[in-house]
């Protein structure tokens, strides 16, 4: 603020208060003397923001991936490093902290310096499935964080293997119940995402699905091409070549609406499953008490780039999604994405391994 307008504002004040008929002098001074130093301190927060600005520009970004290195979460990151490199001229780059299913990298974002300059690439695993499942991750998806902006969304494909008596939804439904225990489904693991899409599946229909957890989606994939498994949710970028020669049946899409390379599937509510929604998302987040003015600087920069058709395409070529949404949006919609996995885990009896 400078000198001249803070003058002029006082020079106002002094002028209405000139035209009050019975005030003290005493009480006069105190005002004028409070409204100085609200003027004072104004300024003195303005310039600090100031320098705080200059300080963050001059320094790199890091983004945290919980993974490793050459799958999906790290093409994001990588874009999202490129969109803030663009639009704030400072360096970005991406570090792989991987291990414990994502909860090492998680943790030292949470724990770091709410600097705005350690982001997390958090997803539907991070900071949904596994912290819901693990009491001991080492972070809360909600209070350990500043969500900054959610970047993409992936469509998650119900699918069966080839050779099953059913075709779709309603017909697996029929079928599971006349013939229990005799039906299966593959995951990636106890309390991962894909099962717990699974017993969500289960409590919603009320069928009896038999579990048979394997260690990746690789080897869920396999399982479902061998016959070895008969039910998996796997995202579509895994699955769509075999949908498309036939060896695997895409029952539903779990997304609010069908995804366009796969337009004749239905959503499963479509599909007769009430109230059924579900994917995987990436988002970017900081520490918590991250300052809001960093918050919202991040968020704008990044929502910018996620409306470059360049960038739209990249995402597009991998069946990724941008969903651009303020940081408050954000925030909501993981307190209530942790929620509803973490009300699966209790209902289904899901423990930790």
């Amino acid at each position: 603020m400078k000198p001249y307008i803070l003058n002029s504002m006082m020079q106002k004040t002094i002028n209405l208060m000139a035209f009050e008929p019975q005030i003290e002098k005493t009480h006069f001074l105190n005002r004028l003397v409070r409204c100085a130093l609200v003027f004072v301190l104004a300024l003195g927060l303005n310039t600090l923001s100031e320098a705080q600005d200059a300080a963050y520009a001059s320094k790199s970004i890091k983004i945290i991936v919980p993974f490793t290195a050459g799958g999906p979460t790290d093409l994001i990151a990588r874009i999202v490093a490129q969109i803030l490199q663009k639009s704030l001229g400072q360096n970005a780059i991406v570090e792989n902290k991987p291990g414990a299913g994502g909860a090492i990298g998680s943790r030292f974002v949470a724990q770091s310096e709410p600097n705005g300059l350690t982001l997390l690439l958090g997803t539907a695993a991070t900071l949904g499935s596994l912290p819901a499942v693990q009491k001991n991750a080492g972070y809360d998806p909600v209070k350990s964080f500043s969500p900054i902006a959610k970047v993409t969304e992936s469509t998650t494909v119900f699918v069966a293997s080839g050779d099953v008596p059913f075709k779709t939804v309603a017909e697996l439904v029929v079928y599971a119940r006349a013939n229990p225990q005799k039906i299966n489904y593959a995951s990636a693991g106890v309390g991962n995402i894909t099962q717990l899409n699974a017993e969500l599946f289960k409590s919603k229909t009320k069928v009896n699905l038999q579990h048979i957890p394997y260690k990746s989606g690789n080897e869920m994939l396999t399982a479902l091409l061998t016959k070895d498994s008969q039910l998996a949710f796997l995202d579509l970028s895994i699955v769509q070549p075999y949908i498309k020669d036939g060896k695997l049946i895409a029952l539903a899409v779990t997304g609010k609406s069908r995804h366009a390379k796969l337009a004749d599937v239905p959503t499963m509510v479509e599909a007769g499953v009430p109230d059924f929604s579900t994917s995987f998302w990436t988002g970017i987040l900081a520490a918590s008490n991250t300052p809001p003015a960093l918050v919202n600087k991040l968020n704008a920069a990044i929502n910018a780039g996620l409306a470059n058709p360049e960038i739209r395409a990249m995402l597009a070529n991998s069946s990724l999604e941008p969903m651009p949404q303020s940081a408050h949006d954000f925030g909501v919609f993981i307190a209530a994405d942790f929620q509803k996995w973490r009300d699966v885990v209790q209902a289904a009896g899901i423990t930790e391994e």
